[in-house]
């Protein structure tokens, strides 16, 4: 059985993996945003009879990444995430920073500090959780778009990089499961978006969060995939959003500017 660090722990499908996985014989750390998260996870832990060690981690944190990376892990899953909609010449700058702070620096400083054992020992994995959108892009998603696909360029680097010393690293890429966490990146833009000043007009956002996908399906496969010693480099659910994803690559060749 191996021993998992993941972060984002405390909501979403994060909290299902990490619960999923300590169920399933893992050791595992679920590493959580904000005190609040780790009593609730601890308590649902102790309630399905699942051994979990839950702490804060807080990625943007130096204090709660350097406590978390004490651990001396096999697989270390980068989950934790923000979303914020909005069109990219009008979101904050502010937001666009925190969205790459959490999303993209906060785990790389986290990678930094868990890597070097695993390199010494010659052996661990480094799972990045991604997102359909990691892959293709849409309107009003832009700058979380951004985020996933810097990932995918770093995940792919460090699988190159790392892989020849016995460390592998994979993508999983989620399509838009209902965990709330769209809706809260959908509802994060009227913060600041005004009608009177926005230089264009609101999207509806109905149809895309009418129609999420149970998170059960995403779950069970990242507890299958995690830990599993032989699966694609890149895993993407459900099926549909695989498809658009290789639709939209080809689209994107396709497209006159």
């Amino acid at each position: 059985m191996a021993r998992i660090l993941i972060t984002g722990a405390g909501s979403g499908l994060g909290r299902g993996a990490a619960l999923g996985l300590a169920r399933a014989g893992h050791d595992v750390v679920a590493g959580a945003e904000v005190w609040s998260q780790v009593r609730d996870l601890r308590a649902e832990a102790w309630r399905q009879h699942a051994a979990l060690e839950v702490t804060k981690l807080d990625v943007t944190d130096g204090l709660d990444r350097a406590h978390a990376a004490e651990r001396d892990v096999d697989i270390l899953v980068l989950n934790a995430g923000v979303q914020e909609a909005g069109s990219v010449v009008e979101i904050p700058m502010a937001r666009v920073r925190r969205s790459f702070e959490v999303n993209v620096f906060g785990h790389l400083e986290l990678v930094r500090a868990v890597a070097p054992r695993m390199l010494e020992r010659g052996s661990g994995k480094i799972v990045w959780v991604s997102s359909a959108v990691g892959i293709r892009t849409r309107p009003w998603v832009g700058v979380y778009a951004a985020t996933k696909h810097a990932i995918e360029a770093l995940a792919w680097a460090m699988r190159g990089e790392l892989g020849p010393r016995g460390v592998r690293v994979a993508t999983i890429n989620p399509g838009p499961y209902h965990t709330g966490f769209n809706d809260s990146g959908v509802e994060a833009m009227y913060q600041w978006w005004r009608p009177e000043t926005a230089l264009l007009d609101r999207p509806d956002f109905g149809a895309y969060l009418d129609n999420q996908y149970d998170p059960a399906e995403m779950i069970d496969t990242m507890v299958r995939v995690i830990p599993a010693d032989d699966h694609p480099y890149r895993v993407v659910c459900p099926d549909v959003s695989l498809q658009q994803d290789k639709d939209f690559e080809q689209e994107v060749w396709s497209a006159r500017a």
